[in-house]
């Protein structure tokens, strides 16, 4: 591998490792292919990186599923050829979508459980009506509203729509998140 490719190759395999979506030897074989105008086998991929070819093989599975990379057929060969994605909008609404949207919606789902059982329980020190329920009903709530605006700013972001104030003020009032924390 040249000096040029290795940095690059080096460089984005750092920033996959703390992306919390990609590994290290994923963030390096993206960017490999990246850098190459043809599609590649498993055993170029895995001589270039010095990785096993098993290795290789199962961090890429990982990548074709986040759309990141491709399987291509080259003529002539009967080996599996990779090729990166070069349509980064769609591959950051397949993240936003899948990694992040989906967190969000569970922190949406605890929330939900958690104001449920504040207004259900009974005789306890988080009962409804005590400080402590109303405490944890407060907090639980102002980051409801939080939460319901991300999740509006990931809704937006994946169909192509511009993310401004007046979009966060049609998904949750400002003026609520902010009464809610004073409280």
């Amino acid at each position: 591998m040249d000096r040029t490719t290795a940095i690059f190759v080096d460089g984005i395999g750092t920033a996959a490792a703390t992306s919390g979506v990609l590994g290290q030897i994923q963030g390096r074989i993206f960017a490999l292919l990246y850098l190459h105008s043809d599609p590649l086998p498993l055993e170029e991929i895995a001589s270039e990186l010095q990785q096993s070819k098993s290795n290789v093989s199962v961090n890429i599975r990982g990548l074709v599923e986040w759309h990141l990379v491709r399987r291509v057929s080259v003529p002539g060969s009967r080996k599996d050829h990779y090729a990166a994605a070069t349509n980064f909008w769609r591959v950051m609404t397949e993240i936003m979508e899948r990694r992040f949207r989906w967190t969000v919606r569970q922190v949406l789902a605890t929330i939900a459980e958690t104001e449920r059982a504040a207004t259900e329980d009974g005789g306890r020190r988080d009962a409804p009506g005590s400080e402590a329920a109303a405490f944890i009903t407060t907090r639980v709530g102002v980051l409801k509203l939080y939460f319901i605006a991300v999740d509006g700013v990931i809704g937006s972001f994946t169909q192509g729509k511009p993310v401004d104030a007046e979009t966060l003020q049609n998904v949750v009032p400002l003026g609520a998140a902010r009464g809610r924390q004073r409280r």
